[in-house]
């Protein structure tokens, strides 16, 4: 019920940029978050409302992101963004709809690619390599979503930018932001190649071989995060620039052919390591493949 909402509130975040409003954008992430924490509180530990109140509450909270962008950009204010009244244009949703499949189909090929991989440590290593990896996803989403997040906020500024024949401010921009997502490389790294230890301790401190397993993994999987940043920036570069052909090629290449190419083919030399590897290899790849298409379409553009 309360999936337009979410939508909405995605939505509305890249509206919020696009107005000049990143950091009400912001705010109205953190309210839902919060709202999401507290209702948890309220309806599983005072009610006893048990999943029925976990679901609730997110549905609450996802309301709360949504609605209230809906409220604001629909009031009469001096925003650059506003609702007004509008027709049907088919031609400008299909084309939104085409430069947007990048996105769908990176998130339909990753659940796929993901059940790869569980059946890949199921047998080779068993239900303990499915604990390992289950960790490393929740650290590689808190790490992925910072250049998630910078892809997504400058992805308008350049679209306007483009769109505006400001080729000078493109050109800048594009700079600034490669040696950002480098800064941001490195520095995971390093990160989670000296915090390795400690988080799975936390995870999996109760198992000693499993420790070593999951920390095995994070030393290896580390390697993925000094290329991770570029193959995540280029795909949303060229969708930002309306190219959803060259976005989504470069989502295909990364997920469906070099992590699942990887995950399959690296085991069979290496076991349980070449999984740890295989996305290293996949996001090596695909950065390569981004900073080819930023090269060779550096004249159609104009950066």
């Amino acid at each position: 019920m309360s999936f337009p909402a979410w939508i909405l509130l995605y939505e509305f975040q890249l509206f919020f940029v696009t107005a000049e409003k990143p950091k009400l954008g912001l705010i109205v992430t953190i309210a839902a978050g919060v709202t999401n924490i507290a209702l948890d509180a309220l309806f599983i530990v005072v009610f006893q409302w048990g999943i029925a109140g976990a679901a609730a509450a997110s549905a609450l909270s996802q309301m709360v992101g949504g609605i209230f962008p809906l409220l604001y950009f629909a009031r009469r204010n001096s925003i650059l963004l506003k609702l007004t009244k509008t027709c049907f244009d088919s031609r400008a949703v299909a084309k939104c709809c085409t430069n947007g499949s990048s996105e769908l189909l990176s998130g339909i090929t990753m659940s796929f690619v993901g059940i790869i991989y569980n059946m890949q440590l199921m047998k080779y290593v068993g239900e303990d390599g499915v604990a390992a990896y289950g960790v490393l996803l929740y650290v590689s989403m808190i790490f992925a979503a910072a250049f998630l997040g910078y892809s997504s906020g400058v992805a308008p500024i350049f679209g306007y930018h483009y769109g505006a024949n400001n080729y000078r401010e493109l050109k800048g921009l594009l700079k600034k932001s490669l040696i950002i997502i480098e800064i941001f490389s490195l520095s995971m790294f390093l990160l989670s190649e000296g915090l390795a230890r400690p988080i799975s301790a936390i995870f999996v401190g109760y198992d000693k071989q499993l420790m070593d397993l999951t920390v095995n993994g994070f030393v290896i999987y580390s390697f993925a995060y000094l290329f991770m940043g570029m193959a995540i920036f280029s795909s949303s570069f060229f969708t930002a620039l309306n190219n959803g052909l060259v976005s989504a090629v470069i989502s295909f290449l990364r997920t469906l052919v070099f992590e699942l190419g990887a995950v399959l083919l690296l085991p069979l030399i290496w076991r349980i390591n070449g999984i740890w590897a295989s996305i290293v290899v996949a996001e090596l790849m695909a950065a390569v493949v981004g900073i080819l298409f930023i090269v060779l379409l550096r004249k159609k553009y104009r950066y």
